[in-house]
């Protein structure tokens, strides 16, 4: 199974200007390298094997140049970080959100959306990420919270909705197939009470590796199942038959990784339910290492307790 952390190389992705709240965009790239060197080094003694990495902004593409902040990473110098995650039993995952809402790094191609030259755009960034990272198994598209009220204190605010958002996701995963690697999404979109459950599952192909995620506590109907539409979607996606990483975080109550791994252990078939993931919604920076390790920390003993067989 896969065990996932979601690190930030870029943290370019909910504000797009300097003035945004609560979380700003940085015009340089912000990362702390010995707080980055400190979480990878931790992950494996947590019974992680895997690093799904936010990239964003922070790496100097060849294809795109213009995209880069000042202070991003070289892609010899990236690729000098996946050897050493991959030396030390990581193996590492490129992300790159493409949603309305987390693709201010992508700079002025992000107000160019669903045009011709964004299409390229999108292409090319893919292909050059899936060879930079040694043609991966998966890449993450990112494609969660397209709304307007999630843009609200942002200068420019757009969404798709309807048949464009799925042609726009569809290609997405097409250059994805082209540089031979599995498209991974998060599975928002798919929640009952946002109104597209049915055509989400119906529209969106069975190849595409879904990541449902919450991280409140979970409230309980009185068979056990989630009160909550957002719960309820890992049991709606495994019925419908799709292959889930289901993703939980420590940031809103300590115990969160414990009753999601505990709720989809319960409720969905083993043979779909491809690993887990934590995402601690905290950046590489200085300051915020122990959030980063706290996270890491619990859900490895989360891990122990409901997966003991995977810690062998």
């Amino acid at each position: 199974m896969m065990w996932a952390y979601l690190i930030h190389l870029s943290d370019n992705m909910w504000g797009d200007t300097p003035e945004t709240k609560p979380t700003p965009f940085h015009p340089t790239l912000e990362l702390d390298e010995a707080t980055w060197r400190q979480v990878l080094d931790f992950l494996p003694t947590r019974g992680f094997n895997t690093v799904v990495v936010d990239v964003g902004d922070a790496v100097q593409y060849e294809s795109h140049p213009e995209i880069a902040i000042p202070g991003a990473w070289s892609k010899d110098k990236l690729k000098a970080e996946l050897d050493y995650m991959r030396s030390i039993g990581l193996t590492p995952i490129p992300k790159l959100n493409f949603s309305a809402c987390h693709d201010a790094w992508m700079g002025e191609y992000s107000r160019m959306l669903s045009t011709t030259p964004y299409y390229k755009v999108c292409k090319d960034l893919i292909l050059e990420t899936a060879e930079l990272f040694g043609n991966p198994e998966y890449f993450h598209l990112g494609m969660d919270e397209e709304t307007a009220e999630h843009q609200r204190t942002f200068q420019y605010a757009t969404m798709r909705q309807g048949d464009l958002w799925w042609h726009d996701i569809y290609h997405l995963f097409d250059c994805c197939d082209k540089a031979g690697t599995r498209p991974w999404v998060w599975s928002d979109p798919c929640w009952a009470h946002r109104g597209h459950q049915e055509e989400y599952l119906k529209r969106m192909p069975k190849s595409v590796l879904q990541s449902n995620w919450s991280y409140h506590r979970i409230a309980k109907n009185a068979d056990g199942t989630p009160a909550d539409p957002a719960y309820q979607a890992y049991i709606d996606l495994d019925k419908a038959g799709f292959e889930q990483v289901p993703t939980s975080s420590t940031w809103s109550i300590p115990e969160n990784s414990e009753e999601t791994m505990e709720l989809v252990k319960k409720f969905c078939s083993p043979a779909l339910v491809k690993g887990f993931m934590t995402a601690p919604w905290k950046f590489t920076y200085s300051s915020e290492l122990y959030d980063l390790l706290g996270d890491a920390h619990r859900f490895g003993l989360a891990k122990e307790k409901l997966y003991p067989e995977q810690c062998k």
